[in-house]
């Protein structure tokens, strides 16, 4: 039960001390119920006033019980507090109140929907990869984690509208959803679809059967887990020395990477040959392949050095990630 439950609980509790301490008076004494109100708070506030009116046996007798019932209300809630206190529920909401407003302040980002088995792994390569990322998680426990790593999580339901928003959806680049059920992951393609039309979508998806709904629904990509440990296994079975080279490039010991640097429509380098290209080769990355559309058959690999550099066309290097930051800011703008 979450701090607001627990606080709401208690008024509740109090609310209906204060009824039947009020009800009871009234019918017992025979009072107004603006006496019988008042006696029932000046009884469970144990501020020393005398009795308004003289009480009856029956009178004194229910007082007994009143006092010891709000007593026990009153004391319970002290103690709720104090735990709420101690184990540093005011710093988690300031905390929270924190990263919800520098969230606000995030653009150009990737959502994470989910932090589970699969979203803490891709969660661990957006970081190590200098990408900027928001985090939207149900698990209280994960989401205080979360925070506790200073990366901005919003707590909440990714498949609702609010929540998406709140995690800036409107300006994100990506999502990523990673939720355990397929039926769940489907949802939030769905809404973060219709709140961005233009946003790149990634699902994972366990049911390999179910990819199409994905792509009907607006995902970009989605990603079967099953499928993809089949021919992983299948090429350390066939291609060992090149799956491990591969992998090595995803250790945490490594921070070398196969990455993409998109041309913009700004860069001084459009329309150029890329043995024009000075960055590339001040930059001390590889250029190992170009994509000029969206198809398959649209990738030039090992481009030769006339080849022209257009916008939108995308190219495949392998650097390490403040290698590929220099080469963003001076090809992607």
């Amino acid at each position: 039960m979450n701090a607001a439950r627990k606080a709401l609980q208690i008024i509740y509790l109090l609310l209906l001390i204060l009824i039947v301490g009020t009800l009871g008076y009234h019918f017992i004494e025979g009072w107004s119920l603006f006496d019988s109100l008042y006696m029932s708070v000046i009884t469970l506030a144990t501020v020393g006033y005398g009795e308004i009116h003289p009480l009856t046996i029956a009178g004194r007798t229910f007082t007994i019980f009143l006092i010891l019932g709000g007593m026990g209300i009153i004391l319970y809630g002290i103690s709720e507090l104090t735990q709420f206190i101690v184990q540093g529920g005011i710093g988690g909401i300031l905390r929270r109140r924190k990263m919800e407003r520098t969230i606000k302040k995030i653009s150009h980002h990737y959502i994470l929907c989910g932090a589970g088995k699969n979203g803490h792994y891709v969660l661990e390569e957006l970081i190590r990869t200098k990408r900027k990322v928001v985090a939207v998680e149900k698990d209280p426990q994960k989401v205080q984690t979360l925070i506790n790593r200073n990366i901005p999580t919003i707590e909440g339901d990714a498949s609702n509208d609010d929540v998406l928003r709140s995690a800036g959806i409107d300006h994100a680049l990506g999502l990523v959803s990673t939720l355990p059920e397929d039926k769940d992951n489907l949802f939030v393609v769905i809404t973060a679809r219709g709140l961005n039309p233009k946003l790149r979508i990634v699902a994972k998806v366990d049911d390999i059967e179910v990819r199409e709904k994905f792509f009907r629904s607006g995902a970009n990509s989605a990603v079967s887990a099953p499928y993809i440990g089949g021919l992983r296994m299948a090429s350390e079975l066939i291609r060992p020395d090149t799956t491990t080279f591969l992998d090595s490039m995803m250790r945490d010991n490594s921070s070398l990477r196969v990455d993409e640097v998109k041309i913009g429509s700004t860069t001084n380098y459009r329309g150029k040959p890329i043995k024009s290209c000075d960055i590339l080769a001040s930059s001390g990355v590889v250029l190992v392949s170009m994509r000029r559309g969206i198809s398959e058959q649209d990738f030039i690999f090992n481009p030769p050095p006339s080849t022209i550099i257009n916008t939108g066309d995308t190219l495949i290097v392998i650097g390490i990630p403040e290698q590929l930051e220099i080469l963003r800011s001076k090809l992607s703008k």
